[in-house]
């Protein structure tokens, strides 16, 4: 077996890819030691870490209600959808999981906007992180943890690989990329505003077309724009061993997926980078690692802060 450490990336739905992608390397011999996550991929590296089998994982992807999933509860901070469903979902994996039980070292990671700094999580209870890291500012609603207000990591960090690094300097880091290259941008479609509200089609179509919702659009489509420019700077600054980009660019954060579509594309495109994961395992690279600087790359969430 091969030691690797991950960092996955965020995406929504899309990180349902992550499964396929952590399935494929385990059938190539590879051994995941360390997990870094943010949004998407901390859902995914979190369950994973905590020992729950993939098969189980997928299993209940399949019988997802969308809008259970993203329901709202009555007490829950301002913002377009809630997680009820994504809460349920962990209380069944994770139920009152500590860090320090989990069977591999995970980080997951998000954003102060009171300090704006970045938060590194791997203390404390693991669905609390979790419900952090996936905190779309606006559309979910924030993690408050005392003096500290959270949000997505993936608003500084989308693929949280200095993270990995640090967790595990001496492994080669693989970075999971849910965004396409720069190049596949004017290809990707728009991303429409993640809220259905229950009304009459005629209604939700005057909605739809009114100037208000035209003006959220350019807004949302803008700051898509300006994260996967955050994420191509970020890989070319931390340089990950290896970066793997399943192929599910074309599926926003929040539309209705088939999981066993995500999971295939995670599958080949371990497939198709195979030969450079081998390479990054060779003893040059191996050298060069131990002279890495294995300093956190954030702020880390006291221990007090995180029980």
């Amino acid at each position: 077996m091969t030691d690797i450490a991950l960092a996955l990336g965020g995406g929504g739905v899309k990180g349902i890819a992550h499964i396929g992608v952590i399935r494929q390397l385990e059938k190539e011999g590879f051994k995941i030691r360390a997990i870094a996550g943010t949004s998407a991929g901390g859902i995914v590296g979190a369950v994973y870490a905590a020992g729950v089998k993939l098969d189980h994982i997928i299993s209940e992807l399949g019988m997802v209600n969308h809008k259970e999933f993203f329901a709202r509860k009555p007490n829950d901070p301002p913002s377009l959808l809630g997680l009820a469903g994504l809460v349920n979902f962990l209380n069944t994996y994770l139920e009152d999981k500590d860090f320090s039980d989990l069977s591999i070292p995970l980080a997951l990671t998000a954003v102060d906007i009171r300090s704006k700094q970045e938060i590194i999580i791997n203390k404390g209870s693991v669905i609390q992180a979790v419900l952090a890291t996936v905190a779309i500012p606006g559309v979910f609603p924030p993690v408050f943890i005392q003096d500290l207000e959270l949000v997505d990591g993936g608003v500084l960090d989308p693929v949280p690989v200095a993270v990995a690094r640090w967790l595990a300097p001496q492994l080669p880091v693989v970075a999971v990329c849910l965004s396409p290259t720069p190049e596949e941008w004017r290809e990707m479609p728009e991303l429409s505003v993640p809220i259905e509200p229950p009304l009459p089609r005629p209604i939700l179509q005057q909605i739809t077309h009114s100037r208000i919702a035209q003006s959220l659009r350019i807004f949302v489509n803008s700051m898509d724009i300006t994260a996967r420019m955050v994420t191509e700077l970020r890989l070319q600054v931390e340089k990950p061993d290896v970066i793997i980009r399943p192929e599910v660019h074309h599926i926003a954060p929040l539309d209705r997926v088939d999981p066993h579509e995500l999971l295939e594309a995670g599958e080949r495109s371990v497939t198709e980078i195979l030969p450079r994961l081998r390479e990054s395992v060779a003893w040059y690279y191996q050298l060069l690692r131990r002279f890495r600087d294995a300093q956190p790359p954030g702020k880390l969430l006291e221990e007090d802060l995180a029980d």
